[in-house]
């Protein structure tokens, strides 16, 4: 007996061959993917609940490799200010950031992701155990760094205090089915080389994800160069905290040597076009990195900073930047674009093994678009026209761990969206009166 099947779908697997089955069909049981192939599977397994797909593209979940999802609570608020992280942000974080907030933001941002068709997100922010609960919660899959910052936060009283809630937290949800627990310096202009140090030796000794925001600022880079004559990257490297267990957010301000270094040592990429351009921050060299097979995926950053948490915009973004930063149109046929944001996200992740393409074996983290508006017709090219013309609002079905949590493109407990709106509400005015002071 199978637990469920879906049928009559376009299956993009994102495997190592990019295989498409079109009417195809999946076959889930427990929390992974069973079988899958043609409609002869129909006879084969027998089933009550059954998903028709009616013809749309099926695809891996998809996989936000960088964000912070509680600042959705400031979404739209100083946009056009100029340093905005240190005149706006941070000041606005002391004064505003409690647990409260934190899982009230988590647990809209995380809804916004799933009815975006994001299954796995990569995020790091402060009390991070309450983005932890907000996701177990919600049944969605996230690799979860506490952040490590220089200056007294909002869940910690000291500098570095972040370090210490880390490894309680780590402790507590190492063996979470859902959350896998990560290290989180904020970047190198935030921590020194010893709390760096510190915090690789956490991700060592509990072989967790340690993430940071790396070559992003320019005064990031001037600094180091004037410092240690040495870019980021290369400082980074020189004081041993560079490894596979590594991801890089932003990665714009970057040279050969440095795209040599982070390939060699098996760095994982998180790019985020959209917030970055917004930010005027510049334009990552992807194309070289690609070129190169490094890990690399695709991240929103915080709402804040990109205003939105889905993927599907992004990868048009990537798209369209590119193309027009190389003058190359050929750049990044659709295919590598998808690629990006499923099973390129995985191997950023170090969880190819697990999530990232539709295989039998795999963990049943699925979604699917449906091709019935009008946005999705013609359907000549299954990749391109999720790339290119698809938006959020066709994420019809989203299944993670096997459990199917947007169904109609509703959030199957409905009710959650409803009491988190009425909450975001009640701190709305408080938060507009906090910023008009700044």
């Amino acid at each position: 007996m199978a637990e469920s099947i879906i049928k009559n779908v376009n299956i993009l697997t994102m495997n190592a061959d990019k295989d498409i089955i079109e009417k195809g069909v999946v076959v889930l049981k427990d929390n992974l993917i069973h079988d899958m192939g043609n409609e002869d599977l129909l006879s084969k397994y027998p089933s009550d609940n059954i998903i028709d797909g009616k013809n749309g593209i099926l695809i891996p979940g998809m996989i936000n490799t960088h964000t912070h999802a509680s600042m959705v609570v400031f979404r739209s608020l100083g946009d056009d200010v100029p340093d905005r992280l240190k005149r706006y942000i941070f000041p606005l974080e002391k004064k505003l950031v409690n647990k409260e907030l934190v899982y009230l933001g988590a647990k809209y941002g995380i809804i916004e992701m799933l009815l975006g068709g994001v299954t796995t997100f990569t995020d790091m922010y402060f009390f991070e155990d309450e983005v932890a609960r907000a996701a177990k919660e919600l049944g969605a899959r996230g690799v979860l760094g506490e952040t490590i910052i220089n200056f007294a936060s909002p869940d910690s009283e000291e500098p570095y205090g972040g370090l210490d809630y880390c490894e309680w937290f780590i402790e507590k949800w190492k063996d979470d089915n859902l959350i896998i627990p990560a290290v989180a310096p904020h970047a190198p202009y935030t921590n020194d080389k010893h709390h760096l140090q510190l915090a690789n030796k956490l991700s060592e000794k509990y072989d967790v994800p340690l993430m940071m925001h790396v070559a992003e600022m320019g005064y990031e880079y001037d600094q180091c160069l004037e410092e240690y004559d040495m870019t980021p990257v290369q400082y980074l490297d020189s004081i041993g905290i560079l490894s596979e267990r590594f991801i890089s957010a932003h990665s714009i301000l970057v040279s050969d040597k440095d795209i040599d270094i982070l390939e060699k040592r098996k760095v994982g990429i998180s790019h985020n076009v959209g917030a970055n351009s917004k930010g005027a921050k510049g334009v990552a060299p992807i194309t070289k990195m690609y070129e190169k097979g490094m890990k690399l995926g695709l991240g929103t950053d915080g709402p804040m900073s990109g205003n939105t948490l889905d993927i599907v915009t992004q990868m048009s973004l990537v798209g369209k930047i590119h193309k027009l930063h190389n003058k190359d149109r050929s750049l990044f046929p659709a295919s590598e674009i998808l690629e990006m944001a499923t099973i390129g996200g995985a191997r950023v992740l170090n969880m190819d093994n697990e999530i990232g393409s539709i295989e039998i074996g795999k963990k049943a983290d699925l979604v699917l678009f449906e091709t019935d508006s009008i946005n999705m017709q013609p359907l000549y090219d299954y990749y391109s026209v999720l790339v290119y013309s698809s938006n959020p609002s066709n994420v019809d079905t989203v299944i993670v761990d096997g459990k199917i949590l947007v169904k109609n493109k509703k959030l199957v407990e409905s009710n959650v969206m409803d009491k988190v709106r009425e909450q975001l509400k009640m701190i709305k005015n408080n938060i507009l009166e906090v910023s008009k002071e700044l």
